[in-house]
C-alpha cells in the first residue's frame, strides 16, 4: 500500500532530505518522545541532531551557511518531526520564524551578525506577539519602545514565547510612538526588535526576565514562557530592517510561514495518530476476529484516512503559494484551520479505537490526544482563520452591481 500523504513533483534532493528526516523521526523521536514528554524533559539530544543534520538552516541561503531549501521542503520536514513529536517540530518552527524575517526584512548587517550562526544552530530563536491580556487582538499591544539616544528603552510583559528560555535571539513586537503623531493607525506604530540574551531563566540580561515554564496541558519538553521588560536597553541598530512603524507587517509575514508549519504539523500528528489506529485495530480481538474487519472501524479509518489526504494536500498547496511569491493568507488560513481541525478528529476516532486502552499513559495515543488541542489555538484561532479567509474570499469575489 502506498503510504499516506505523499508529494508529487519533488525534486531528488527534497526527497533525500525527507527520507533522511524520517528515518531520524522513527529511530531518534519515536521510541524516547512519549517519556522525554511524560518527564516534561527538554530533548536535548534530539536538537543536538537535528542540528548535526542541517535542519536549524534549512530555510536560511547557503551564502549565509543554510541549505538554502524551500518552505515546501521545511513545512514536509516539520510534518515528519510533528509525526515523531510535535513539541521538537515546536523547537524549530520560532526558530525559522525569526530567521525567515530577518532574511526577508532585516538590514544586511543584521543578516550577516544573525543569520550564519541561525544556520549552524548556534543561536537559537523566539518570537513574541502576544501578551497577558491581548488574545488575538495584536493591535492592544501594550509593551512599549522609548528612544533614548542611539537605544531604545522597553518595557511590557509578553506571554507564550515557544523557546522563551532556550533561545538567544528574540524578535519582539512592541508599541514606538516615535516618529508616529498621536491618532496613528495602531499597527502602523509598532517595531519588532531584536533582542540578544542569554539561555535560561531568570534575569538573562539586564531588564530582561524569563521567569519559566508555563506548566501545559501537552505540548511538553519544549518550553514556552512569559518574557518580562524592566527598563530593557536595546541599541538602536537592533530593530528589524532599521526602520521602526514596520514591526506589525514583518511579523504577519513571519505568522504567514507559521501557519503552514501549524498546518504541517496538524498533518503529522494526524498522520501518526491514523498509525497507531490502524496498527491497533489488526491486533485487537472481539468477537472472535481483529476489530479491522468491523465495518464501524473500517469507516473510522477511512474517514481518518481521507482527512490526513486532505490535509496534506492544502498544506503543500500553501506552501508552494508561498514559495511562488505570491500572497498566500488565504490559503494558509485555510490550509491551517482545516490542518487542525482534522488533526482533533483523526486523533480522537485513533482514541475510539483503542478503547479503555487510549486513557492509559502507556500508549502513544495518550500524548497526542493532549497535544492536538494546542494546534486549535496556535498561530491564530479557527475563528481568527475563519475571519481571515471571510475577508478574502469577498476580495477576490467582490460582486459588482
Amino acid at each position: 500500500m502506498a503510504r499516506l500523504a505523499q508529494t508529487a513533483g519533488l525534486t531528488d534532493v527534497q526527497q533525500e532530505i525527507l527520507s533522511t528526516v524520517r528515518d531520524f523521526v522513527d529511530k531518534e523521536i519515536i521510541p524516547v518522545a512519549t517519556g522525554l514528554e511524560h518527564r516534561d524533559e527538554y530533548p536535548q539530544q534530539i536538537v543536538d541532531g537535528l542540528k548535526e543534520l542541517g535542519l536549524f538552516g534549512l530555510m536560511i541561503p547557503e551564502e549565509y551557511g543554510g541549505l538554502g531549501e524551500s518552505l515546501l521542503t521545511y513545512a514536509l520536514c516539520v510534518e515528519e518531526i510533528a509525526r515523531g513529536w510535535m513539541s521538537v517540530s515546536g523547537i524549530i518552527n520560532t526558530h525559522f520564524i525569526v530567521a525567515y524575517m530577518l532574511k526577508q526584512h532585516g538590514t544586511q548587517e543584521q543578516k550577516d551578525h544573525f543569520l550564519p550562526r541561525m544556520a549552524a544552530g548556534d543561536v537559537r530563536g523566539a518570537f513574541s506577539m502576544s501578551e497577558p491580556g491581548l488574545g488575538s487582538d495584536v493591535s492592544a499591544i501594550t509593551s512599549k519602545a522609548v528612544k533614548d539616544g542611539d537605544e531604545y528603552v522597553l518595557n511590557g510583559q509578553k506571554m507564550w514565547l515557544t523557546n522563551g528560555g532556550t533561545s538567544s535571539l528574540v524578535a519582539v513586537l512592541v508599541r514606538s510612538d516615535e516618529g508616529h503623531p498621536e491618532g496613528t493607525a495602531p499597527h502602523r506604530s509598532m517595531t519588532t526588535f531584536l533582542v540578544e540574551k542569554e539561555p535560561g531563566f531568570g534575569e538573562v540580561r539586564p531588564g530582561l526576565t524569563i521567569p519559566g515554564k508555563i506548566d501545559k496541558m501537552g505540548y511538553k519538553g519544549v518550553d514556552t514562557t512569559e518574557l518580562i521588560m524592566d527598563g530593557l536597553r536595546v541599541p538602536a541598530d537592533r530593530v528589524l530592517g532599521g526602520v521602526t512603524g514596520r514591526g506589525f507587517y514583518q511579523m504577519m509575514d513571519g505568522v504567514e510561514v507559521g501557519r503552514v508549519n501549524v498546518a504541517a504539523r496538524g498533518c503529522g500528528v494526524a498522520q501518526r495518530a491514523f498509525e497507531l489506529g490502524v496498527q491497533y485495530a489488526q491486533q485487537r480481538h472481539t468477537f472472535g476476529k481483529p476489530i479491522a474487519q468491523h465495518q464501524a472501524i473500517q469507516f473510522k479509518l477511512a474517514e481518518m484516512a481521507t482527512k490526513v489526504e486532505a490535509a496534506h494536500a492544502m498544506m503543500v498547496n500553501a506552501a508552494r503559494k508561498k514559495d511562488s511569491g505570491e500572497r498566500n493568507d488565504l490559503e494558509a488560513g485555510m490550509a491551517k484551520h482545516l490542518a487542525s481541525e482534522y488533526c482533533k478528529e483523526v486523533v480522537e476516532d485513533a482514541f475510539r479505537i483503542h478503547g479503555g486502552y487510549g486513557f492509559s499513559k502507556e500508549y502513544e495515543i495518550e500524548r497526542l490526544y493532549r497535544e492536538a488541542p494546542m494546534l486549535l489555538i496556535g498561530e491564530g484561532t479557527a475563528e481568527i482563520q475563519k475571519m481571515i479567509i471571510g475577508r478574502r474570499l469577498l476580495e477576490e469575489y467582490r460582486f459588482q452591481g
